[in-house]
């Protein structure tokens, strides 16, 4: 028995009149406490059933109006990622959450869907309590009573800040690009099942030539020609995963320049709760067509361009001040742009990049002795003072026994010109 339960036997000993009473006064607490351990347990088990899945879990009244349903329980998800106490949420709303930068428009689409009694899925930019920014995926349903009536919203939610999009490459058979996120080579859209687009990665936004607030007000049929129309309206607007075909789909897309561009769809779906949500991963054909082309070009033999130099390894330091210079980039460096690889470590990195890439490799060293991977576009000066486009990879090299950064080890590598 703990502290606190022998000071409430005591206090009941103490305010009962006489034995019956207290013992009638004791039998109360025991099953009110047997409730409290009951439900202590119940959500410990939604927790751990949640906690692979969800960085927090918030739970509020019913009422949607002025000022917002009130939080009446947040668990130690929800303060480590926004950094608020439970003292400090419980009886207020989630809106202490939001700020500039929340979309005014999820927040619509949020209310609407509770006011109909319906699930959410969505996400937009939140501020913890020291003012910084993250990107808040939610995943909210509806609590009903044993009646079936609605009395509180759960709201599942997730980080997901640093699933950033990285640059897309062509190639990474021979480069050491590992920093690069699975999902990132790949264009996907996230749809629900009636055919809304929920969210898509910047790959998909970018052959389209659409944005996020154009894909929000767009069913995924209305982005396809005419001619594949049926087919993905009667796929998706009632969606059954059991008629979705082993084969992958090809849809010819129109982009908002009118382009045409025929995509490889692999449709596949999955529960969030009670909430389906349907991802697509699309092959670019249209492009994958004009490789195999440009290699056609490029090449009579394929074994003359695998054994080509298209690609070289550098690796930077800091000197005593703090100041970034290259250490070593390796022969091929020589052999793709005309110059020595004394010119580029005597005189920087700077000295061998145009202005628009000096600023970029900068910025991406910054943040690759800050710890972070990442990759950009560069352009490095040839013999002939032409350009030469690279896609480039900064990886930091940490220092396991000191857990620093020691140094970052940069992958150049041409980038193949596709018309």
């Amino acid at each position: 028995m703990s502290t606190r339960e022998s000071e409430i036997l005591e206090l009941i000993k103490s305010c009962s009149k006489d034995k019956a009473s207290e013992s009638k006064l004791e039998n109360l607490f025991s099953e009110i406490l047997k409730k409290y351990d009951r439900t202590k347990s119940h959500l410990s088990l939604l927790e751990n059933a949640t906690k692979h899945d969800y960085d927090s879990i918030l739970i509020t009244e019913l009422n949607l109006e002025e000022p917002g349903p009130r939080i009446v329980y947040v668990n130690d998800g929800f303060t480590k990622m926004t950094g608020y106490s439970r003292e400090e949420v419980i009886g207020k709303t989630p809106r202490i959450l939001q700020g500039e930068k929340t979309d005014r428009h999820v927040l619509d689409r949020l209310k609407k869907r509770l006011i109909d009694g319906q699930a959410f899925f969505g996400h937009t930019v939140n501020y913890r309590k020291d003012g910084s920014e993250f990107i808040n995926q939610w995943d909210i349903h509806p609590l009903t009573n044993s009646e079936g009536e609605i009395t509180h919203w759960v709201s599942y939610q997730r980080d997901i800040t640093e699933r950033q999009e990285t640059s897309k490459v062509l190639f990474d058979a021979t480069i050491d690009f590992e920093e690069l996120e699975e999902n990132s080579k790949r264009t996907f859209a996230d749809l629900d099942v009636q055919g809304n687009i929920i969210s898509s990665n910047k790959s998909f936004r970018e052959i389209l030539k659409r944005d996020v607030d154009e894909l929000k007000e767009i069913k995924i049929w209305d982005l396809v020609a005419e001619k594949d129309n049926a087919e993905v309206k009667e796929l998706f607007q009632d969606f059954d995963a059991d008629v979705i075909s082993d084969d992958n789909y090809t849809w010819e897309f129109i982009s908002e320049s009118d382009q045409k561009l025929m995509l490889e769809a692999d449709v596949k779906s999955f529960v969030s709760s009670d909430h389906t949500v349907i991802r697509i991963h699309f092959d670019n054909v249209s492009l994958r067509n004009r490789v195999i082309e440009t290699l056609k070009k490029k090449s009579e033999n394929i074994e003359d361009l695998l054994k080509s130099h298209d690609e070289f390894v550098m690796k930077f330091k800091k000197d005593e001040n703090g100041e970034i210079y290259c250490s070593y980039v390796s022969e091929s460096y020589q052999t793709i742009t005309g110059l020595s690889q004394e010119t580029l470590l005597d005189q920087g990195i700077e000295s061998v990049v145009s202005r628009k890439t000096a600023d970029v490799i900068r910025a991406s060293l910054t943040k690759a002795f800050g710890g972070k991977r990442c990759s950009e576009k560069c352009e490095y000066v040839g013999k002939n003072d032409g350009t030469i486009a690279m896609i480039q990879s900064f990886k930091p090299i940490v220092n396991e026994k000191e857990n620093k950064v020691e140094a970052v080890k940069s992958v150049a590598l041409l980038e193949l010109g596709i018309d």
